[in-house]
């Protein structure tokens, strides 16, 4: 499921959301990605690096397709009880729209 995000991301990039450069790690499953995005361009690694990001995250398959393609938006409960982990979810609603979601 990661694959064709990532595959998608290139069509539904929107420059301008980010004023400086913001990289995430997202841990979907047993999947990793780690996704740098600026104002006019963004990269995908594919792994799980120790490198420091501005932004974990991890959950599974079937909420990060929720957030993905249904436009979910997740509460407070979803962190809490565990369903997302994530250390800096202020930084996520930005990324999204990054990408047109």
């Amino acid at each position: 499921m990661l694959d064709g995000i990532i595959r998608e991301m290139e069509s539904s990039f929107c420059k301008g959301i980010f004023t400086q450069r913001k990289s995430f790690r997202f841990v979907v499953g047993d999947a990793a990605a780690t996704v740098v995005v600026d104002a006019e361009s963004y990269s995908v690694t594919r792994d799980e690096t120790a490198l420091a990001v501005d932004c974990y995250c991890r959950t599974s398959a079937e909420m990060f397709g929720r957030i993905w393609y249904d436009g979910y938006r997740p509460g407070i409960m979803d962190f809490l009880s565990g369903a997302i982990e994530c250390d800096n979810p202020l930084l996520l609603p930005r990324f999204l729209r990054a990408f047109g979601k």
